[in-house]
C-alpha cells in the first residue's frame, strides 16, 4: 500500500510540473519575423476603406480610406513599430483616421492589431495578399 501512495505521488507531481511547463512555454510568443509581417493588409482595392502595404525595405505606405500615408516601419519586442508617418489632408467627410494615429500593431493570426501611443487599440487589418 505504501508503494502505491509513492507511486501515486510521483505520478502527480511529474503531471503538475509537466503542465507548468507546457503553460510557462505557451506564454512565450513567438518571435515576428519580417516575413511575417510584409504584404498588403486591408482591403487596398476598395475606396473608403484602410489599407497598408509593408515593404521589406522598412516603407509603409497606405490609405485611412481619404488620405495617402507614407511613413516607416521596423519590427520590436511585441511586433511593427511606426516611425514618420507623413499624410495627406483631404477632407472626406465620414473617414476615421485611425490608421495614421497608429505608432504599433501586434500580428494576431491574418490580422494587424493597431495601436496608438496609449497602447489603446485602434483598428485591425486583415491580410489580403495570400501570404
Amino acid at each position: 500500500m505504501r508503494l502505491l501512495r509513492v507511486a501515486f505521488t510521483v505520478l502527480v507531481g511529474s503531471t503538475l510540473l509537466a503542465s507548468c511547463a507546457a503553460a510557462d512555454a505557451a506564454d512565450e510568443a513567438e518571435p515576428v519575423a519580417a516575413a511575417d509581417v510584409t504584404g498588403t493588409w486591408g482591403a487596398s482595392a476598395v475606396e473608403g476603406e484602410a489599407s497598408l502595404d509593408l515593404a521589406d525595405d522598412g516603407a509603409a505606405t497606405g490609405t485611412d480610406g481619404c488620405n495617402r500615408m507614407v511613413g516607416e516601419w521596423r519590427l520590436g519586442d511585441d511586433g511593427v513599430v511606426f516611425s514618420s508617418w507623413a499624410t495627406t489632408r483631404m477632407s472626406c467627410p465620414a473617414v476615421d483616421p485611425w490608421l495614421s494615429l497608429a505608432v504599433a500593431a501586434r500580428l494576431e493570426g491574418d490580422h494587424l492589431v493597431f495601436v496608438d501611443k496609449d497602447a489603446v487599440q485602434l483598428g485591425t487589418l486583415t491580410r489580403t495578399d495570400g501570404s
